[in-house]
């Protein structure tokens, strides 16, 4: 049995890697592409909502989109740092994308990504507005949930251990998320929310990307995954929904 082998052997059944040296270059490229898909999609994620900060209705809801920008550059920052260990250039990384950049309200792109970066698609989109920026975290905080769940069982270990310290963090954006939700419905901007669930279910639905069986079965051997899309989006529609009923409000059809 050769060492690519034993390896494969030793990921499939659960065994752990814990440093850059003993990763093999077909495991790196695998490794480096999720990295680098959280990394950008939280600068993207954080220079997106900064854009709203101000528009907050009181200091109380300024002052908590603050907090999700400053926390979501951090754990880029922390899973960045990782990427350096593998040779990546950290120095120029936060300024090298253009990471405000965003397409017309009305394009549709589906899951495919920017030129720029390794965004997922749906941080492609603009935020129209206050109420828009609290129903995209909404829906958004909880398909995180349902990723940082999958990848915190990485076969690298710590990047594992990264994610399981961002996922509370990650999480409590989605209360706030709730929290703010919940005055805009006692405010009477039921209308204006369901017409942002209208726009963002179903850009956010797709960043979970279609399911490739051989791609699929290659990366659960690595140990990189353990659910395919189709499970993680399905159970982000049912907490989604939970949450949007919990509003008055109905995912669309």
């Amino acid at each position: 049995m050769t060492d690519a082998m034993t390896l494969d052997s030793y990921l499939a059944a659960g065994g752990v890697l814990t440093n850059p040296t003993n990763v093999p270059p077909r495991y790196r490229a695998e490794l480096m592409k999720l990295m680098a898909t959280f990394v950008d999609s939280e600068l993207a994620g954080a220079a997106g909502f900064a854009d709203v900060i101000n528009q907050g209705p009181g200091i109380k809801e300024r002052i908590a989109a603050a907090k999700i920008v400053l926390e979501k550059t951090d754990h880029a920052d922390r899973v960045l740092k990782i990427m350096g260990e593998f040779g990546a250039d950290t120095d120029r990384y936060a300024t090298h994308h253009p990471w405000t950049a965003r397409l017309d309200r009305k394009a549709d792109i589906g899951a495919t990504r920017s030129e720029h970066d390794m965004r997922l698609a749906v941080f492609n989109y603009p935020i129209s507005g206050w109420t828009d920026a609290v129903v995209m975290n909404l829906l958004m905080s909880r398909a995180v949930a349902e990723q940082l769940a999958e990848f915190s069982t990485v076969s690298y270990q710590p990047l594992a251990e990264a994610f399981r310290q961002i996922a509370p963090i990650e999480a409590h954006h989605g209360e706030l998320a709730l929290e703010g939700a919940v005055k805009l419905v006692e405010n009477g901007a039921s209308q204006d929310m369901q017409d942002a669930v209208d726009y963002w279910w179903p850009r956010v639905a797709v960043s979970f990307g279609r399911d490739d069986p051989n791609r699929f079965e290659h990366l659960r051997s690595l140990g990189l995954r353990h659910s395919t899309n189709a499970a993680l989006r399905e159970r982000w529609a049912r907490s989604a929904d939970e949450a949007l009923k919990q509003l008055g409000l109905k995912s669309p059809s």
